[in-house]
């Protein structure tokens, strides 16, 4: 090997371990700059989930009222008839609907029913707020 093609070689290493050592030597403030700037933009934290300390979770504040629950999320489709919804207040909509039973109208509006979503889109209301604008509906259908 001459001297030119061994300096080459002794060069490139120096150059390789330098880069190496600077890489090992990343102070602790960049390395801290790096971990926020990658660091997930938010976490997911499930009722009960103790891994999640500090994360406040929102608690159901009670029953809902039926009427603000109904102008807010239901008469929409419920007043108009739109997507084949029963009108409040038309007992015609209502007669077989009501003499299918409760139990049967509470699941189709809490889980859904052809157009209608499940909950009427109301996803924080509680199956018994649901179940109370049911009610409400029906007592105005009959």
């Amino acid at each position: 090997m001459n001297y030119v093609t061994a300096t080459k070689r002794l060069s490139m290493f120096a150059i390789a371990a330098l880069i190496a050592i600077q890489a090992m030597a990343m102070t602790d403030a960049k390395k801290s700059a790096i971990a926020e700037r990658i660091k997930p933009v938010g976490e997911v934290c499930l009722l009960g989930d103790s891994s999640c300390a500090g994360a406040a979770v929102a608690a159901n504040a009670g029953p809902k009222d039926p009427a603000d629950v109904y102008s807010g999320k239901c008469a929409g489709c419920h007043d108009t008839g739109a997507g084949g919804a029963p009108k409040v207040g038309v007992s015609a909509d209502w007669v077989a609907r009501i003499a299918q039973g409760n139990e049967t109208l509470y699941k189709h509006a809490i889980n859904g029913i052809n157009a209608m979503p499940a909950k009427g889109l109301c996803m924080d209301c509680s199956d018994e707020d649901i179940e109370a604008v049911v009610d409400l509906m029906v007592s105005k259908s009959q």
